[in-house]
């Protein structure tokens, strides 16, 4: 019997050393100075406090939503979920098949044909032999590129390269699913194809963990939202309360729209 899925996140703090060779690394600097989130590492680099001692456990049944402000650390804890980033302090643990939705391209060779990105995801994945046929057979239709999926992905339009990641991203289903609003951008037509596939997800997973900037749809698909800020968390609990002060509503006021 396995383990119901659980994520545990643990005094995790995460720091990016800042070099000095571009403008844009003095900017972020001058930034990180101004907010306090400067400071020094073991070996004397500077860097910047991007996530601070953030403590979170989620079980089967969440649906968490991150907000805050651009640069707030949003991004940054969802690849440390996903073990894109590693924590310099602090401990991580995940239990359960796990899929991050952070961007379309994310794990494709632009070298290859789509047909073998589809059985590369497949056998990555630790999907049987048996299982890639139908695996081929869900992305195709869905991601409807027709003889383009036998030829090298690096010639595709901007448009059927997003089909393409989307279609393979959702095409194993797992039971924490992470994933960046931005995941969603596209299109109105594709959209409305792809939201009935991602909804599906959303539903079948045990635990989600999203980051939006779109109230609307955290109200919609997350019962519990954590608010950071500056890389710390600011609240966590249940959605139209954490939202309200988000907002600056009073308590008993429904959650709007943000504009």
């Amino acid at each position: 019997m396995p383990h119901s899925a659980s994520i545990t996140v643990e005094n995790v703090s995460v720091q990016f050393p800042l070099y000095h060779g571009s403008s844009r690394s003095l900017k972020k600097m001058v930034v990180a100075a101004a907010s306090g989130r400067l400071a020094q590492d073991t070996q004397q680099r500077v860097v910047v406090r991007a996530l601070t001692d953030i403590n979170l456990q989620l079980g089967r049944g969440d649906r968490l939503g991150l907000v805050g402000s651009n640069g707030a650390g949003k991004t940054t804890l969802l690849r440390v979920l996903a073990g894109i980033y590693e924590p310099a302090m602090g401990r991580l643990k995940v239990h359960g098949s796990l899929n991050a939705l952070l961007d379309p391209n994310l794990g494709m060779n632009m070298e290859l044909t789509g047909r073998e990105n589809i059985l590369l995801r497949g056998l990555y994945n630790g999907l049987p032999k048996s299982a890639l046929p139908r695996l081929e057979d869900d992305v195709a239709e869905f991601a409807q590129l027709a003889d383009f999926l036998d030829l090298p992905v690096r010639i595709y339009s901007a448009g059927m390269v997003v089909r393409l990641g989307f279609a393979l991203a959702t095409a194993i289903r797992p039971r924490i699913l992470l994933m960046d609003e931005w995941f969603l951008a596209g299109d109105a037509a594709f959209l409305d194809k792809a939201r009935a596939r991602l909804e599906e997800m959303v539903r079948g997973a045990d635990i989600l963990v999203l980051s939006s900037h779109n109230i609307d749809i955290v109200k919609e698909w997350c019962s519990r939202v954590l608010w950071l800020d500056q890389g710390r968390i600011i609240a966590d609990g249940p959605a139209a309360d954490v939202l309200n002060q988000y907002l600056g509503l009073p308590a008993d006021e429904p959650v709007g729209v943000l504009g």
